[in-house]
């Protein structure tokens, strides 16, 4: 299963205490301080998919630093934490909803500081009170809960209700070898697939409702936020090819209306199952909806020329 979002809570090591420690002979003080607690980044790594991890482990605790020593020894510093997640992942502060984006750019981020060490006897030593018996506490290292949202950066995104041929034009088109079948809903996440040096994503149907939780919803909608291109994909199939695309519209812009800026060509996929003149039927219908409209089909290989003379552009 395809995790894209998760909350966790992320700590810094505490740091190591001082000690209280004594010269032979009590000669003088000799406490040393308390090592430094690690610290815990984020970094991106192309090799993390997804966030699912982070659903089986939602804590994470960097080592603390060590105790100080006898004869002014350090204590010995905790190692640092680094958390892989893929790129274009943002991690967000729960609490102060500051964010930050790792990507190609920035592929490293401090996230939880370490808590300092605390100082041993010796640090305390006055002129006055030359065999001070205190020593000072390491800091807690810095605790946070953050929110990851995974967001996969796409050139272009296919969308449309279920069963509108979109899975099927992304492995005709790239390969990608993603499952297809008649029915609804078979895509239960996002596909990705290159074509000529350029990312095609399957968004998962839309339907009626999906903005309040209805079918798979809209949680997938955040990974075409990016694209420069929309294709429409839309059965040659229905017989509310209208309302088919009223819907999906109306449901991208309870989510974003920003995405319904970004260019927008209706796919009429599906051609090769009605007649030509069933098919210039649709088209006009389709081209009312938007004028920029490609019939299109996996088993037309002009057509299907057509569609990568746009995507190659």
């Amino acid at each position: 299963m395809f995790i894209d979002e998760a909350e966790i809570t992320i700590q810094g090591g505490n740091g190591g205490n001082g000690k209280v420690a004594f010269y032979a002979g009590r000669k003088g003080p000799s406490g040393g301080n308390g090592g430094k607690g690690g610290n815990l980044y984020f970094i991106a790594s192309s090799n993390s998919k997804d966030l699912k991890r982070f659903r089986e482990v939602t804590k994470f605790k960097t080592e603390d630093g060590q105790t100080g020593g006898s004869n002014r020894r350090l204590g010995a510093n905790g190692n640092d934490t680094y958390l892989q997640v893929p790129l274009n992942t943002t991690i967000i502060d729960t609490k102060t909803q500051k964010e930050v984006t790792l990507d190609k750019r920035l592929t490293k981020v401090l996230i939880c500081r370490g808590g300092e060490g605390g100082l041993g006897n010796d640090a305390f030593k006055t002129p006055t009170n030359r065999t001070p018996r205190r020593a000072s506490p390491g800091e807690k290292g810095q605790e946070k809960k953050v929110r990851l949202i995974l967001r996969l950066l796409a050139d272009f995104g296919l969308i449309g209700l279920p069963n509108a041929g979109k899975s099927s034009l992304l492995n005709e088109l790239t390969n990608a070898n993603v499952k297809t079948a008649d029915y609804p809903f078979t895509t239960l996440e996002p596909n990705l697939g290159v074509f000529s040096g350029k990312i095609l994503a399957d968004i998962p149907g839309l339907i009626e409702g999906a903005s309040a939780g209805v079918g798979l919803g809209i949680k997938f909608l955040k990974h075409i936020e990016k694209v420069t291109l929309l294709l429409h994909c839309i059965s040659v199939e229905s017989e509310t090819m209208e309302k088919d695309y009223d819907t999906v519209i109306e449901e991208i812009a309870k989510y974003n209306k920003e995405i319904l800026k970004k260019r927008n060509i209706i796919l009429l996929t599906k051609i090769d199952l009605v007649s030509p003149t069933e098919l210039e039927k649709k088209i006009k219908i389709a081209e009312k909806l938007n004028p920029e409209v490609i019939p299109v089909s996996i088993y037309d290989q002009d057509s299907l020329d057509q569609l990568k003379k746009i995507l190659a552009f």
